[in-house]
């Protein structure tokens, strides 16, 4: 019986992205052989300077998070990012919500915040967490 693997969302964009890239950037011929060979990953970055799929999602996950954390409690958007729902969960492995998200973010980031929500009212500090997760390395 074959095994599937179930792939990340944030793998499946980048490998949409690079497909996409592929096929803007077309074939291209190699000097020694002269044939056709499709451009590697490494040659799509060079040519396409702009951040990656990924990188960007991930920064403006964090920017709107920071905008949310700032509002008045009795603002629905608020209580909808921090409250806890009330009721039973389906069974098998919970779905992650978004504060797992931001949290594996802050992961990532290797910083150590035990309370975000109180981090975000500092919008300096916070604008500079924005950027070091613009910055993260993603394969």
């Amino acid at each position: 019986m074959a095994k599937f693997t179930v792939l990340k969302p944030l793998v499946k964009l980048t490998l949409f992205e690079n497909r996409e890239l592929r096929r803007i950037f077309g074939h291209e011929r190699d000097d020694v052989t002269r044939e056709w060979r499709k451009i590697h990953n490494e040659e799509l970055h060079d040519l396409y300077c702009s951040p990656n799929i990924v990188r960007v999602i991930k920064s403006r996950r964090m920017r709107w998070v920071g905008h949310v954390a700032r509002m008045e409690e009795r603002r629905s958007v608020y209580r909808v990012l921090v409250g806890k729902p009330e009721g039973k969960r389906a069974l098998g492995r919970p779905r992650l919500r978004w504060e797992d998200n931001i949290k594996m973010d802050f992961q990532e980031v290797e910083c150590e915040c035990m309370y975000w929500i109180e981090l975000a009212q500092d919008r300096d500090r916070w604008r500079e967490l924005v950027t070091a997760v613009m910055n993260l390395w993603v394969p």
